[in-house]
């Protein structure tokens, strides 16, 4: 039987928050099976938080490489993954995918995205540049569900920018010229594990989107184990799950963090108590730094002028001079041109 501390544990361990990996870029966001992306600053910080010596530029080139790429994954949302991992798992999602453009009706979406292969073909667009353009082909529609059909149904990647943070505010989305070759769901159900085990079949479902898959993961070679609620979880056998008494540094995951989002049951690094504080009702996760393995707090970056502030917002009494040094570590990389870094807590982020 695995307490939730032994869960909490085994997940960092995998998600390199107990000791940060020694290697790649590329290495890091393989292993997570990518890392939520809805804007262009989190990947950054949720890499930092678990690559030794990362240096921005390290993902600035892997993305104009296209070894990394940014595009519509999981849960119907944009993600950083590897091109890899693009061409084997973007067409397993193709279901949701389809589930997700069909909230809108009356849409061809079979002829809407040939148009879109055809527009985009001349080169990539932002999603304004693209609606009106579609507008014009199919007169009369909602500019906004044709636009949504084309993310969601056309396998698209992001165009990377000499931007801060690799992206303007308005990217350009363009066809990815990268050959598909698709993976099995097995194959999906072992990267998760890999990431986030031990977990349930719903777990997965939760992070990837899809359905169907405890038959999957019944078939497969994969461990047993019991949680203290007596639920079964699976498991790759010998994966990591160093014991709930290792113990486990600060650090500071950013806004849609994929830890944070990886499961059904997320308790076993943010308690049920706190996960309104997290969660918002526009579905914004907030960033939330970690003591002793559990989301402990809520927090962000203020800069004015020279000077950058890291606010924290603790869920319950935390030392501040625990949070002193990764702290500063986190607002030197985020910021790395201000004179005056401090960290400041408030109430209510």
């Amino acid at each position: 039987m695995l307490s939730l501390r032994d869960l909490n544990r085994a997940t960092l361990a995998r998600q390199h928050l107990l000791s940060r990996h020694k290697g790649e870029v590329a290495d890091v966001v393989h292993r997570l099976a990518g890392l939520q992306a809805q804007e262009p600053r989190p990947p950054y910080l949720g890499v930092w938080t678990r690559l030794e010596g990362f240096e921005r530029d390290d993902l600035h080139a892997a993305l104009h490489a296209r070894t990394l790429v940014r595009a519509t994954m999981w849960r119907a949302t944009l993600h950083l993954v590897t091109a890899a991992d693009f061409a084997a798992f973007r067409p397993l999602l193709r279901p949701v995918l389809e589930s997700a453009a069909r909230r809108f009706d009356g849409v061809d979406f079979e002829a809407v995205v040939a148009a879109a292969d055809r527009l985009l073909a001349a080169g990539p667009m932002t999603f304004n540049e693209l609606r009106p353009r579609l507008l014009a082909e199919f007169p009369g529609a909602y500019d906004r569900a044709l636009g949504y059909a084309v993310r969601m149904l056309t396998p698209l990647i992001i165009t990377p920018t000499e931007d801060r943070w690799s992206f303007p505010r308005d990217p350009a989305f363009g066809l990815p010229g990268i050959a598909v070759t698709p993976a099995e769901p097995s194959s999906l159900i072992e990267r998760y594990l890999a990431a986030f085990g031990p977990a349930t079949p719903a777990d997965v479902q939760t992070w990837s989107g899809l359905g169907g898959l405890r038959p999957v993961m019944e078939g497969m070679e994969l461990e047993r184990l019991t949680d203290a609620a007596g639920r079964e979880l699976f498991d790759l056998p010998d994966a990591p799950r160093p014991g709930g008494d290792v113990p486990a540094p600060v650090r500071f995951l950013p806004d849609f963090d994929t830890l944070i989002l990886g499961h059904a049951d997320r308790t076993r690094v943010l308690a049920e108590e706190y996960k309104s504080r997290v969660s918002t009702k526009n579905l914004r996760i907030k960033a939330v730094f970690l003591v002793d393995g559990f989301a402990a707090g809520t927090w962000q970056i203020k800069r004015s002028g020279k000077k950058a502030r890291l606010l924290v917002s603790p869920f319950t009494s935390v030392d501040p001079a625990a949070l002193e040094e990764e702290g500063q570590r986190l607002l030197a990389f985020a910021e790395p041109d201000a004179a005056t870094l401090s960290i400041e807590e408030v109430d209510g982020l």
